[in-house]
């Protein structure tokens, strides 16, 4: 079975209906399906709250949040060595903190990375990245 990690990005993408976000449905489709596995890290799905909250307030945050649940996401605690590699890639890569949950996550469950943000470009050689 397919593995998927979403980074906050991608589910954005998803909610505000943007350029890529019909790869995202059909990612969720095909995970209702039972044909792939969606996972997003924590750390990003607390990414995706704030942001909504930034841009449009706390009342549409939790409703994103509300829908999220309703999603075929399964939501990823970050464990020690989820962490470990995060601080590794930050370290590396210069990446967003945030945005290394993601890609910890996607190389730790050997799974391919989701995501609209072109700062995950410099990634792209290790082969697990799908831009939007």
């Amino acid at each position: 079975m397919s593995r998927f990690v979403l980074d906050s990005s991608a589910v954005i993408t998803f909610f505000e209906d943007r350029s890529g976000s019909a790869c995202v449905t059909e990612l969720l489709q095909d995970a209702q399906q039972d044909k792939s596995k969606l996972l997003m890290s924590v750390v990003n799905w607390g990414e995706v709250y704030y942001s909504v909250w930034n841009t449009s307030g706390p009342g549409l945050a939790r409703h994103v949040i509300e829908q999220m649940a309703r999603l075929p996401i399964a939501i990823v605690s970050a464990d020690e060595a989820q962490t470990r590699l995060a601080a590794e890639l930050k370290a590396e890569q210069k990446l967003p903190y945030a945005d290394c949950f993601a890609a910890s996550l996607a190389l730790i469950r050997q799974a391919t990375l989701v995501t609209a943000d072109s700062d995950f470009s410099k990634l792209k050689r290790k082969g697990f990245l799908h831009l939007l």
